[in-house]
């Protein structure tokens, strides 16, 4: 297992880990937040589909989180290379409502559905975009919004924050000669 695409912030469980929670008549959890608040799994009784829905549990209970195992799969590896390499070469903004166009007008949108943050449904709906070297997360779509952003390099990252000139709240935390991100 390459642990740089499936455990560095919300992580794939291995197999040891691997549980059934019993809400929802048993559902077979598979990833958990990294501080145990959150838990994405599939309904025992949908495991005889060939792509069964993935839920995920926080605390407003069980909730469709995406339509197909596969999807989900796409979603977490994308999810951990963005918060991979202990902060290198990320930034994240709280958008305010004049910035939100600013995303969709200049960032192509990735081919996933909208689904769930866990943290609840302020921060629906969630959606990726990305551009050469660059890959964004935005959580929500109004003035509470944030927008999660990793660059290639660190020009790529500096290009996001130019285009989308928020409140950027992190800096750069390791050296360029950390090695290269995950993606």
């Amino acid at each position: 297992m390459r642990s740089s695409l499936v455990a560095n912030q919300d992580p794939l469980l291995p197999p040891a880990e691997i549980f059934v929670h019993d809400e929802c008549g048993g559902v077979l959890v598979f990833r958990s937040e990294n501080q145990g608040c959150a838990f994405w799994g599939v309904r025992l009784g949908d495991l005889d589909q060939d792509d069964p829905p993935v839920f995920v549990q926080a605390r407003h209970g069980w909730v469709p989180f995406l339509d197909r195992v596969s999807l989900a799969c796409v979603e977490l590896v994308l999810n951990e290379a963005l918060f991979g390499g202990g902060g290198r070469l990320y930034n994240a903004c709280e958008l305010p409502a004049d910035l939100l166009e600013a995303v969709p007008e200049r960032f192509q949108r990735v081919a996933l559905p909208d689904y769930p943050m866990w943290t609840g449904p302020e921060d629906f709906p969630v959606r990726w975009f990305s551009a050469p070297g660059q890959l964004l997360r935005l959580d929500g779509l109004d003035a509470h919004s944030w927008l999660h952003v990793r660059g290639r390099t660190r020009a790529d990252l500096e290009a996001i924050c130019e285009t989308v000139p928020g409140r950027w709240s992190l800096g750069y935390t390791e050296s360029l000669d950390a090695g290269p991100p995950p993606f």
